[in-house]
Order: C-alpha cells, then sequence, then structure tokens
C-alpha cells in the first residue's frame, strides 16, 4: 500500500513525514523545499505479531509495510504549470490514497503560503486542482469514446456517465462523491481519476489543542464537516508530537502518550484509518522459520489470499487450515486448538478473515 502526504507548503507535511518513517527528509520554512518525493516504508503495528513470537520463538518476525510518499508543495495553478505543476500531479496519480495534511494551528514563525490559516480554503486550493487535472482527462476520454461510439454502441452509456461525472466535478465535486453504480465505478477506476483517490484529511494541529481538547477547535471541525460530506475521513493529528516522541523506544512512547491523556499515537491511527479507508485487512503465517503478517482486500477468498505469498500456492491451492487468532491464544498452542477442533479446513471459496492464522496446503 502506498499513501501519498500532499497539502500545501509549509503546512507540515515534511515533519509529519518523518515523525512517521525516520526517514530524515528535508524539511524547512520555505515552500517547495520538498521538491523529489521522499519515500519511507514503514511496518504496520500489529500486537498480534508480538504475541505469536513469543509463542513460536521464529528464526524471523515479518511486519506487513507501508510506503510513505512526501510529495511537493501544491500552489494555486498546478494544473497548469504552476510551482512544480504536472511534476506533482504525477506522483499522486502513481498513490493508494492520499494523506492531505491541513493546517489548523496558529504560529506566527511558520510562513502560510497564503498569509493565514484556513482549512477550508486550503483544501478548497489543493481539490481544486485535482479536478482541473481531471477535467482534462475526462475530455480527451470523452473525445475518444464518443468517436468509437459511432461504432460501437455499447458505449452509450459509458459516455452518458462521463458526461455527467464531467459536469459534477465543473460543480467543484470530487470524482470520489459522485453516486455511481457498479458498472459506473467500473468506468470511473479505468479513467484514474485524482479526485476519485481515497483521502484521509490530517489536521495538523497543536500539542495544546490535544491538552485542551481537540474539539474545542474550530478549524478541525470544520476539516470534519468537509470530511463527511464527501465521504474522506478525517484524522487529527500533532506532527511536531509525533516529532517528539518518534525516537522513543514504545515503553517511553507509551508512558508519554499515557501522560498527555493519547491512547494512540498518530501513526497507528493512520494506518488503522488506512486500512479501514481502503478496505484491507491482514492474514497471519506462524511457524518456526518465520511469524508474518500479509495484507490483503476484504473479501479476499482462500486461493487469492495464498497467492500473495507465491503464485503457486493459489494455482495449486488443495485447501487452508485456519484458526481465528483469539482462538490460538486462548488454547495457547496449536495442538490444543487442533484437540479443541477449533482449526477448519476450508476449500477454494472460504472468504479470509482478518486475524486468521492460515496454512495453506497445495500441489503443483
Amino acid at each position: 500500500m502506498k499513501l501519498g502526504i500532499v497539502g500545501l507548503p509549509n503546512v507540515g507535511k515534511s515533519t509529519l513525514f518523518n515523525a512517521i518513517t525516520n526517514a530524515g527528509a528535508q524539511s524547512a520554512n520555505y515552500a517547495f523545499c520538498t521538491i523529489e518525493p521522499n519515500v519511507g516504508v514503514v511496518a504496520v503495528p500489529d500486537y498480534r505479531l508480538d504475541k505469536l513470537t513469543e509463542m513460536y520463538n521464529p528464526v524471523k518476525t515479518t511486519p506487513a509495510t507501508i510506503e510513505f510518499v512526501d510529495i511537493a508543495g501544491l500552489v494555486k495553478g498546478a494544473s497548469k504549470g504552476e510551482g512544480l505543476g504536472n511534476k506533482f500531479l504525477s506522483h499522486i496519480r502513481e498513490v493508494d490514497a492520499i494523506i492531505h495534511v491541513v493546517r489548523c494551528f496558529d504560529n506566527d514563525d511558520i510562513i502560510h503560503v497564503e498569509g493565514s490559516v484556513n482549512p477550508q480554503r486550503d483544501i478548497e486550493t489543493i481539490n481544486l486542482e485535482l479536478i482541473l487535472s481531471d477535467i482534462e482527462i475526462l475530455d480527451r476520454r470523452i473525445d475518444r469514446s464518443s468517436k468509437a461510439l459511432k461504432g460501437d454502441k455499447s458505449l452509450a452509456k459509458e459516455v452518458e456517465f462521463l458526461k455527467r461525472l464531467r459536469s459534477q466535478l465543473e460543480n467543484g465535486v470530487n470524482a470520489r462523491a459522485v453516486e455511481t453504480d457498479e458498472e459506473e465505478r467500473e468506468i470511473m477506476q479505468s479513467v484514474a481519476l485524482l479526485s476519485s483517490k481515497p483521502v484521509i484529511y490530517a489536521c495538523n494541529m497543536s500539542e495544546e489543542d490535544f491538552a485542551s481538547g481537540i474539539e474545542e477547535n474550530e478549524r478541525y471541525k470544520a476539516v470534519r464537516a468537509i470530511a463527511e460530506a464527501e465521504g474522506a475521513e478525517v484524522l487529527p493529528i500533532c506532527a511536531e508530537l509525533e516529532a517528539e516522541i518518534s525516537s522513543l523506544s514504545k515503553e517511553e512512547k507509551e508512558l508519554f502518550l499515557s501522560d498527555l491523556g493519547i491512547e494512540k499515537g498518530g501513526l497507528d491511527l493512520l494506518i488503522q484509518r488506512s486500512y479501514s479507508l481502503l478496505g484491507l485487512i491482514s492474514y497471519l503465517t506462524a511457524g518456526q522459520p518465520e511469524v508474518r503478517a500479509w495484507t490483503i482486500k476484504k473479501g479476499t477468498k482462500a486461493p487469492q489470499a495464498a497467492g500473495k505469498i507465491h503464485s503457486d500456492f493459489e494455482r495449486g491451492f488443495i485447501r487452508a487450515e485456519v484458526i481465528s487468532y483469539d482462538d490460538l491464544i486462548a488454547c495457547g498452542s496449536m495442538q490444543a486448538a487442533k484437540e479443541k477442533g477449533l482449526v477448519r479446513s476450508e476449500g477454494k471459496e472460504y472468504v479470509m478473515n482478518d486475524g486468521d492464522i492460515v496454512l495453506f496446503r497445495f500441489n503443483v
């Protein structure tokens, strides 16, 4: 999974990126500090792996990973080549979902590219550039499909839908907020529009906001309303605080957050929301050689899940021996779970669940 961190210049993108990846990306108080996208690969926190590692004492433990991409700050006119323009937009095109960092804090020492802090305006600025880019793409597709329609009447619905979609975009509606049926969703996916990508609005707030209560921050509430209207996620976060705790040990981090009355760090919440937004789950494999988490789409059947490990597993799939994580931990061992009849033999139609511990049987 690849997540692109975007936003206007100086809203805290690179500070957040540095904090969650410890990658040391350059971060400074001027526009376009980030020119080429920085990339960091982060392990997905999963307490289940820790427990299984204690149980199996494997040679290695391998978590699932997420790739974060810190993309350069965007300005008005990017769709027409202003700032880093098309380069910026092409980087967004490559990610699965967008983490849109929105500034919701005051600090006279940090220059805002627009001269004032206004999250609604900032969101509109970026969304408009994505929409303008999408309209150009749609115009080309509509022109091509309309010409092909003369010889292929089956394209009539596609052309009709694309024109309706373009009309919605012209009215400032993001593609992801446009109501569609299943066939229309497939058409939209084939066009690969920027404004159709799933979004998490990361409201970058001050440490004082978290101490006094995030609901006291009117800017955060405004962003939450925008997110609800367009079917996006919203997450309050403090990039500076995340930077402070990024170098702490797990125990120190938990103690630090507990003192602030915060249950989970920003990275854990960001990954949790990202999984939910993209409809992802993890299944686990466990044994002496390795304990490992595998990321799949919700609704994936056993053979396709097996294919994540190796294509031979999917091609020669026979069955999956499955137990839920909770059942295994409650029993204390796989042998005890088998004696209680909790290890199931599942076939090709079995739909995987989050936390399934699986041994795939195959023959090629």
